[in-house]
């Protein structure tokens, strides 16, 4: 997955989400704006209602985020491929081996745990898609 592909990637996440009653469902309560780091490219993802209103790409100045992922773009590929591999396939196993921190306030994250983890996962199904 090269550096554009991880952009439609995360560009893709309003389609993959919104699309998705399950997960609207799950997130109907999750109003916030979330930062998402591949590698040195900041992202901002603003929920409203469980719905993605927009990912605006960065750099920002003095933007205010609830909490924030940040990972290398090499972490990231691994972690949205189909069947990631052991250690990839969960954002705290990537935390846990130092690929991805994950900071700010944290209550929305747990509170809603499911829910963005299903988020952060979506691009999964694009490479099911493009798969041979």
């Amino acid at each position: 997955m090269t550096e554009a592909a991880l952009a439609r990637a995360i560009e893709a996440l309003p389609d993959l989400v919104n699309a998705d009653a399950a997960l609207m469902r799950r997130g109907r309560l999750v109003s916030l704006e979330l930062r998402v780091e591949l590698g040195d490219t900041p992202y901002q993802l603003v929920i409203e209602r469980g719905r993605i209103e927009r990912v605006e790409r960065g750099p920002f100045v003095l933007r205010s985020w609830r909490f924030a992922v940040r990972g290398g773009e090499a972490a990231w590929r691994q972690f949205w491929l189909p069947c990631p591999p052991p250690r990839y396939h969960d954002i705290f196993a990537l935390t846990k081996s130092g690929a991805f921190t994950i900071e700010g306030d944290l209550h929305p994250l747990m509170a809603n745990l499911f829910y963005f983890k299903d988020v952060l996962a979506a691009p999964r199904r694009l490479a099911m898609v493009s798969a041979p």
